[in-house]
């Protein structure tokens, strides 16, 4: 694309918002369901920049990602009303006979940036929710997942007035300047060391921001369980998008009693979902990219592995 003038466009977004056009409902949830007849339309499209960049399948595609998208712009459409309506609450009686109220305002102009590992889906449940409150945005999708990062562009583009809606195509070069800009909110799905550059630089102009970070996931296995229903659960925990989920468990604290019991029926449970080979299993996702795959193989060099 062009090169474009971020402190430009900010200016010109946060200019739109003072007209006060998105803040009305009626706005509002026409423009969401611009958004849910737009991811309707590209369905198709969707399904394939998600097999490019992740090797997912159709079913996995619709149930971790388009699936998501639809059913929150449903939601968002059926509830906004509602959310925006002023809620009466009581009033101290230093403030007699006043009668008070809590309302619930856009922030104004937000950036969302997403990561790579739900790349639709994490980009896009973000953006609902900053349409269905009112705000223009700015959406900086992962240069990783390039494919559904393009797919995106083409849906805001051609769905969207750049006013309202505008995506920035990039890598870390264009994030560090979309930093740089005086955004009124930043909403950020990713690692914990981005998030504190993230949140370094949000602070030095004291932008509010929202962190949805990665961490750890411990799964308790106790004495008491039903060990091969555990076991099918904690794979397809595990195995959903190849691994590549921040909430996946990432290490297993079991009971002594049951160990032993519970290890070959994790194998069988990946046997009876994925095959005897999972490596030929078509509608397995894979690893995002090389240095991932190679961080994975790190973990293993010198574990017992079972």
């Amino acid at each position: 694309m062009p090169e474009l003038n971020y402190a430009q466009l900010i200016q010109q977004q946060k200019s739109y918002f003072l007209t006060g056009e998105t803040k009305t409902i009626a706005f509002r949830r026409k423009q969401l369901k611009k958004l849910r007849d737009a991811v309707l339309r590209n369905e198709e499209l969707i399904y394939e920049a998600l097999y490019k960049d992740l090797h997912k399948s159709k079913f996995e595609a619709y149930a971790t990602e388009i699936g998501f998208v639809l059913e929150e712009l449903t939601y968002h459409i059926k509830h906004v009303k509602k959310w925006a309506k002023p809620k009466r609450v009581r009033t101290p009686l230093t403030s007699f006979p006043a009668s008070s109220y809590q309302t619930c305002d856009p922030k104004g102009n937000v950036l969302i940036m997403a990561p790579w590992n739900y790349p639709f889906q994490l980009t896009l449940v973000p953006l609902i929710g900053a349409v269905s409150a009112g705000n223009t945005a700015v959406i900086k999708p992962s240069e990783i997942s390039i494919h559904t990062a393009q797919v995106i562009e083409k849906i805001i583009s051609e769905t969207f007035d750049e006013k309202h809606l505008q995506v920035i195509i990039g890598g870390a070069k264009e994030a560090q300047e979309l930093l740089q800009q005086d955004f009124d909110h930043i909403f950020f799905t990713g690692s914990g060391r981005i998030g504190r550059i993230v949140l370094e630089s949000a602070a030095s102009r004291l932008i509010p921001v929202t962190l949805e970070l990665g961490g750890k996931s411990p799964c308790i296995v106790d004495e008491d369980v039903h060990v091969k229903l555990t076991a099918r659960r904690i794979i397809w925990g595990k195995l959903i998008n190849a691994g590549q989920t921040c909430i996946a468990p990432n290490c297993l604290i079991v009971h002594e009693k049951i160990k032993d019991k519970l290890l070959p029926e994790l194998v069988n449970a990946i046997k009876k979902f994925y095959g005897e080979n999972i490596q030929t299993n078509k509608e397995y996702p894979r690893i995002i990219n090389r240095a991932n795959m190679e961080r994975l193989i790190g973990m293993m060099e010198g574990s017992k592995v079972y």
